[in-house]
C-alpha cells in the first residue's frame, strides 16, 4: 500500500521527519511509561495466589522475567534502537517478513492493546466496589467507565510529554502505600507461609494467563520510539530500569501479604490487597491503597492508550493504513488513532476480568511468534547493519534464548478456553481480510494512504556497533 508494499527504503540514520517538532520523552518519564505498558503496580496479580499458593506465585514472578521479560525487552532493546521510529515491531515485521506480516501482527497487537486497556476501568472500579457498593454493576458501572474512559482519552489528546510525567507522579503514588505496608506487615510475617504450595489443586491456565499478563507488554514502547530524546541510547537504559522496578513491585507485596495473614486461597482475586491493607493498617491504610488503585489504573490506560495510537500513526505514516490516521492535533497526538482505541475500549468494557485477560493473552502470544521470527531473520539477513544495542549473542545464542519463552507461548494458548480461543482466531481472521481490502481501497482511491514509506536501508551496511545496556 502506498510505497509500502514494495519496501521503499531511506537510510539508516535518517529520522523520521513528521515527529521532529514535538517535544521529546525524557528518560525518567520512559522508565514510567514501560512501568505501567507492563504492569502498573502489584493490581491484578492476586488470582496468581488464589490459582497456585503463595509458593508458585513467588517463584512465577521470580523465574518467568528470566523466561519471558528479560528476553522480550532485550529484543525490543535491540530492534528499538535498530527501527528508532513510531510503528516498532510493525517496522520489524515488515522489513523482515514483508508487509502483508507487518500489518498482521500491527492488527493483533493494537486489538489485544484495545482489550488490554477495557481491563483498567473494569479493575479501579473492583478496587472501589467494596467501598462504592453501587460500582459493582448495573448502571453506575458502566457510567463510571464512561466518564473514566472520556477523561483519560482526553488526557492522551493533550499531549505524550503530559503522559509521560503524569505517569512518572501516578507511578511513584502507586507504589507508596505497598512500600508502608510491607513495614507494618514485618511484625505479623511467618516465613513459612510463603512455602505453602499444593501442586494437585492447581489451576494452571488462570496461573499462566496471570503471570503472562503482569509480564509482558515490553514491546509496546517500541511504537513510541519516534517521540524519544535520542532513542539509541534512551531505549535500553530505560527497558533495564523498568525491569527492575516491575520485579520489585510484584515480589514485595506479595510477600507482604501472603507472609502476613493466614492462607484463604478463595479470597486472593483482584482487589484483595485492599483487605489485607485493612487488616494490617486499618481503614486509613485501605483508603490509600483503594486510591493509588485508581491513579495506577489511570497511569495504564493512559500509557496502553498512548501505544496504541502512535502505533496506528506510525502504520499510516508508512502507508499500511489510510493517511488520516497520521493526523496529528496541535499537541501531537494521533488524533484518529486515539479515537479508535478508546472506542474499542468502550466496545469491550463488558467483559469479566479474567476473560479479557486470557482473550488478549491469546493475540499477543501469536504476535510474539511473528516478533521473534523477524527477530532472527534480521540477525541472519542483516548481520552487520548497525545497531546501537545488541544483545551479546551470537544468532545461535539468540535462538536458543528464545526456545523458553517460545514454550511458554506454547502452554499458554494450550490452556485458553474454546470460547477465547474461537474468539482470537475470528479476529485474527479479520485481520487476513482487512490487508487486502485496504490493498483494493488505496488501488481505487477511495482513501488516500501516504505515499513517503520507507524502511531502514541495511543493503550495502558494512560496519555494526554496539553499547552496554547500562553504560
Amino acid at each position: 500500500m502506498g510505497d509500502f508494499g514494495g519496501l521503499q527504503h531511506k537510510g539508516v540514520n535518517e529520522e523520521s521527519p513528521r515527529s521532529k517538532n514535538f517535544q521529546k520523552l525524557s528518560i525518567t518519564s520512559l522508565v514510567f511509561l514501560i512501568f505501567y505498558e507492563v504492569s502498573g503496580g502489584p493490581f491484578g496479580i492476586e488470582d496468581s495466589v488464589r490459582a497456585a499458593g503463595p509458593l508458585l506465585s513467588l517463584l512465577g514472578f521470580l523465574l518467568l522475567p528470566l523466561v519471558w521479560s528479560i528476553p522480550e525487552a532485550l529484543i525490543t532493546a535491540e530492534l528499538g534502537t535498530m527501527f528508532p521510529e513510531n510503528g516498532g515491531y510493525v517496522l520489524w515485521v515488515s522489513s523482515a517478513l514483508g508487509p502483508f506480516w507487518g500489518f498482521q501482527l500491527g492488527w493483533m497487537k493494537w486489538l489485544s492493546g484495545v482489550i488490554d486497556n477495557a481491563l483498567y476501568p473494569v479493575l479501579f472500579l473492583d478496587y472501589l466496589k467494596s467501598g462504592i457498593p453501587a460500582l459493582g454493576a448495573g448502571f453506575m458501572r458502566t457510567l463510571a467507565v464512561l466518564i473514566l474512559t472520556v477523561g483519560l482519552t482526553y488526557m492522551n489528546y493533550r499531549g505524550l510529554t503530559i503522559v509521560g510525567w503524569v505517569a512518572v507522579f501516578l507511578g511513584v503514588f502507586s507504589i507508596l502505600p505497598f512500600i508502608f505496608m510491607g513495614f507494618v506487615a514485618i511484625p505479623k510475617l511467618d516465613v513459612s507461609r510463603w512455602l505453602v504450595s499444593d501442586i494437585s489443586n492447581v489451576d494452571w491456565s488462570l496461573y499462566l494467563n496471570t503471570l503472562f499478563w503482569n509480564l509482558n507488554y515490553w514491546d509496546s514502547i517500541s511504537t513510541l520510539a519516534g517521540e524519544v530524546r535520542n532513542p539509541k541510547k534512551t531505549l535500553p537504559k530505560a527497558l533495564f530500569y523498568a525491569l527492575l522496578l516491575v520485579v520489585f513491585v510484584y515480589i514485595y507485596p506479595l510477600l507482604a501479604g501472603t507472609g502476613s495473614i493466614p492462607l484463604e486461597r478463595e479470597l486472593w482475586t483482584d482487589g484483595y490487597f485492599s483487605d489485607i491493607a485493612k487488616v494490617l493498617g486499618g481503614v486509613w491504610l485501605t483508603l490509600w491503597l483503594q486510591a493509588a488503585s485508581g491513579l495506577s489504573n489511570m497511569g495504564m490506560f493512559v500509557a496502553e492508550m498512548s501505544s496504541d495510537s502512535y502505533q496506528l500513526l506510525g502504520m499510516a505514516e508508512k502507508g499500511m493504513l489510510p493517511e488520516f490516521f497520521a493526523k496529528r492535533s496541535q499537541y501531537g497526538t494521533p488524533v484518529v488513532g486515539i479515537l479508535f482505541s478508546a472506542s474499542g475500549v468502550l466496545l469491550l468494557s463488558w467483559m469479566s476480568f479474567q476473560e479479557i485477560v486470557a482473550a488478549e493473552n491469546f493475540l499477543y502470544c501469536f504476535g510474539m511468534i511473528l516478533e521473534f521470527i523477524a527477530f532472527i531473520k534480521l540477525r541472519m539477513k542483516h548481520p552487520l547493519a548497525p545497531r546501537p544495542y545488541r544483545i551479546p549473542l551470537g544468532t545461535l545464542g539468540c535462538i536458543l534464548m528464545l526456545i523458553p519463552p517460545t514454550i511458554l507461548i506454547i502452554v499458554v494458548l494450550a490452556f485458553s478456553s474454546f470460547k477465547v480461543m474461537v474468539v482470537s482466531l475470528l479476529a485474527m481472521l479479520i485481520g487476513f481480510i482487512l490487508h487486502p481490502c485496504m490493498i483494493y481501497t488505496e488501488r481505487h482511491r477511495w482513501l488516500k494512504f501516504s505515499a513517503s514509506s520507507y524502511l531502514p536501508d541495511f543493503e550495502g551496511v558494512r560496519h555494526e556497533s554496539g553499547e552496554s545496556l547500562i553504560s
